[in-house]
């Protein structure tokens, strides 16, 4: 088994950018020489000419990795669309085989590496190609990140099942409370029946911060949170 985590999640926005980079932190804070990586990124930004994701750049200070960017993200498009279609609105075809040389070349310098998928497992990179392929070729265990609303039951059991159709090594699930919500009783039998329906242990829940926000990324807070909120062993 290679070592480090895969981070997909029940859709986009679901946090799986936050939970990555805090994961790496903690690897980081611990003095493990911890890695990241955004194989492919959408919706990014020209900047000098260079299209730039910000959720790679997240991923970068969060791990203190001085890893040239291309490295971390191998593709980047400006388009905010799923990459099969962003790629085809800019005339160029997604390289495999560019992602896959970037993350051999990362897994060789750094004892463990996290990588972030891009929306869901079944988001469509080629014609026949989506992420939970990707995730199989690359080997790593799988977190599932999910929001804690009205609906992740379902969303969270259509991912693990899927994922679990196709041999994926599912370590556990990791709630990202990204919305301010007083509704305990429906957050608390979310995570009951998450347990129950899917016998995947919960790696931690993610309390809603205002704080936690991958565009200005504070240290300190990102760690102290991720400390009191993640379980132990969830750590390599």
């Amino acid at each position: 088994m290679k070592r480090g985590y895969f981070i997909t999640g029940t859709d986009t926005g679901v946090g799986k950018t936050l939970v990555a980079g805090g994961l790496a932190a903690i690897y980081k804070s611990r003095g493990i020489n911890v890695g990241v990586m955004k194989p492919i990124a959408t919706g990014c930004k020209k900047v000098q000419n260079t299209l730039i994701s910000d959720d790679t750049i997240f991923l970068k200070h969060a791990a203190e990795v001085n890893d040239e960017y291309e490295l971390i993200n191998p593709v980047s498009l400006e388009q905010p669309l799923a990459p099969i279609i962003a790629a085809r609105m800019s005339n160029t075809k997604i390289d495999l085989e560019k992602v896959h040389s970037a993350f051999d070349t990362l897994f060789e310098r750094h004892d463990a590496l996290f990588v972030e998928g891009i929306g869901g497992l079944l988001v469509p990179i080629d014609e026949y190609y989506f992420i939970i392929d990707m995730a199989n070729e690359l080997e790593l265990p799988l977190i599932v990140v999910c929001r804690n609303i009205l609906g992740t039951i379902n969303h969270t059991l259509l991912t693990v099942s899927y994922a679990r159709q196709h041999g994926l090594d599912i370590k556990g699930i990791i709630v990202n409370e990204s919305i301010e919500t007083p509704d305990d009783t429906l957050k608390k039998t979310n995570i009951d029946e998450l347990k129950r329906l899917t016998d995947l242990p919960i790696l931690g829940i993610i309390p809603f911060d205002k704080r936690l926000d991958t565009r200005n990324f504070n240290k300190e807070v990102v760690l102290k949170i991720f400390r009191d909120k993640i379980n132990k062993d969830i750590i390599i």
